[in-house]
């Protein structure tokens, strides 16, 4: 089953959580030296394949109600606490949290969780893989060049583009939602003086050269009423590493903003659940 397409609607609507099908497990790993603390949520019976969830930006824990929607659906998952949020260690950057050097510690926490999470015996052959929203676009595709485990990305409104080029555009569009989003090229032109990427800031990270180096497959969903990313250059991007060879596929959604998941959510299960039928989940 191939996605690149624009979805007009979508009228599936998630029921309200029962989590009457899965079961938590408190868990803890060590990245970088630091103790990050989590949560697995099983599914009561034999897991279809694991994620491990990456935050979108902010200081965000845990989400639950998200990891047992996921094992309500025969997906095991794991979240945890941003480092330096709730029962986690280490120091929250807040400040630069866009940094090449912040990114690259988040990819390490990730990595470091999905090995953690693949070392469990219950997920024996079952693909294991990231999953993420938002700034998750920047961190799940270099956290797979981090880890053996990986084997699928699952990404929502996710930027495949430097972090210079979403800022340029949600500054344009103050972040806003609507049918009427701009192209990138628009809000390029709007630019009254050249766009600089602070040095301080490291490496402008651009996760097509992170994707580039992987071969697992990947699946992004898009809004079309996106007003945090570029998504007409994102959706470029993953067309031209897609002609290149890697098994990259994208659904944009005609009536969906930035915060998609609840209404594109079955179609990104509908996903994952397909690669236990593709020998692409299994190469790395």
């Amino acid at each position: 089953m191939k996605y690149s397409r624009l979805v007009g609607f979508y009228c599936a609507v998630l029921a309200g959580p029962s989590f009457a099908d899965s079961s938590l497990e408190d868990v803890s790993f060590i990245s970088r030296g630091t103790t990050i603390s989590g949560s697995i949520a099983w599914p009561i019976n034999k897991p279809a394949a694991a994620v491990v969830f990456i935050h979108g930006s902010g200081a965000q824990s845990r989400n639950l109600e998200l990891s047992r929607r996921f094992a309500e659906r025969g997906i095991a998952t794991l979240v945890y606490d941003k480092r330096g949020v709730g029962k986690s260690g280490g120091l929250y950057e807040g400040d630069q949290s866009v940094s090449g050097t912040n990114i690259e510690t988040l990819a390490d926490d990730a990595a470091a969780a999905l090995d953690a999470l693949a070392s469990n015996v219950a997920l024996e052959g079952a693909p294991v893989g990231f999953a993420g929203i938002s700034q998750a676009g920047w961190i799940a595709p270099l956290a797979a060049t981090k880890t053996r485990h990986a084997r699928f990305l699952l990404l929502w409104s996710a930027p495949v583009c430097k972090v210079s080029e979403e800022d340029i555009y949600s500054k344009y569009t103050a972040d806003k939602d609507g049918p009427d989003r701009p192209p990138y090229a628009t809000a390029l032109a709007a630019l009254t003086e050249p766009y600089l990427w602070p040095k301080f800031l490291g490496r402008d990270t651009d996760p097509a050269d992170d994707l580039a180096q992987l071969t697992i497959p990947g699946f992004w969903i898009f809004g079309a009423h996106d007003g945090s990313i570029p998504i007409d250059l994102s959706l470029r991007r993953l067309d031209a590493l897609r002609a290149a060879g890697h098994p990259y596929e994208w659904m944009l959604f005609a009536e969906q903003g930035h915060n998609n998941m609840t209404a594109t959510f079955d179609a990104a299960i509908r996903w994952v659940q397909g690669l236990g039928n593709s020998s692409l989940a299994q190469t790395q």
